[in-house]
């Protein structure tokens, strides 16, 4: 399911827009514009999910090592 929308930007993000779509990198400038999209989408979460972390304070009893192995573990090496 698409929605099409207007959007006003400025002549050089019209030009990046245009020269993405002229590299073959994409086909449409929507591509480049729903890429954008869910790069900005991924960034914001990554910042709310390190804010949170921060906002938790310190791990007690667990050193960096220890996530290190837990990461490993889950990984399966």
């Amino acid at each position: 399911m698409t929605a099409k929308i207007s959007i006003s930007i400025t002549n050089e993000h019209a030009a990046l827009l245009q020269d993405a779509v002229k590299s073959g990198d994409y086909a449409s400038s929507s591509e480049v514009v729903r890429e954008a999209l869910r790069e900005w989408r991924s960034r914001r979460m990554i910042g709310q999910l390190w804010d949170e972390g921060i906002a938790s304070g310190r791990a007690e009893g667990v050193t960096m090592t220890d996530i290190k192995a837990e990461a490993r573990r889950r990984q399966g090496l």
